[in-house]
């Protein structure tokens, strides 16, 4: 299990000797993440996918449970008020919600693609100030010693806190 540690860099070359200490401690370049204002070039460096900069992921769960309640109740009122002739069996219901809850995941992660991070609110200010952002993704047993890694190497660098709960996927 990892979790994700967030720092903020004051500029470009102090983002790039960053990354290469951590690969130097042996974090995989797939785990760091590094987010800049938009048109800023981060070179070689990972920049954050669309999935970590917008809340396509928040946007899912929500219209996912959405969905989720709007398809059980209309499966309820279609099981309550079949068609003449028709018999329908309970399982109609179960059919509904499992269609609502896939239809507002999709539909919910599409809207939430334009929405910018929720969870990166507090960094939008640095951010457009020409700080750099960077996401690192570390195991459990190593976030102390990467955090003291970074805080040791790199006093421009400040640490904000760790993610309790990292999404599977991003």
């Amino acid at each position: 299990m990892k979790r994700r540690l967030y720092f903020l860099l004051p500029n470009l070359g102090s983002a790039i000797q960053t990354a290469n200490d951590l690969l130097l401690a042996r974090i995989d370049d797939r785990y760091m993440h590094f987010l800049a204002k938009r048109g800023m070039s981060l070179g070689q460096l990972h920049e954050a996918n669309a999935l970590q900069k917008s809340d396509a992921v928040h946007g899912a769960e929500l219209g996912f449970v959405i969905g989720g309640v709007g398809g059980f109740v209309i499966g309820i009122y279609i099981y309550l008020t079949p068609p003449d002739g028709v018999a329908l069996q309970l399982v109609t219901v179960l059919i509904g919600t499992v269609i609502g809850a896939i239809f507002g995941a999709w539909a919910a992660s599409l809207v939430a693609l334009s929405v910018p991070n929720s969870r990166l609110k507090l960094f939008h200010k640095e951010i457009d100030a020409g700080k750099i952002l960077l996401m690192v993704d570390v195991p459990l047993s190593r976030i102390a010693e990467i955090q003291d890694l970074v805080s040791r190497r790199h006093p421009e660098a400040t640490a904000h806190g760790i993610e309790p709960t990292m999404p599977a996927f991003p």
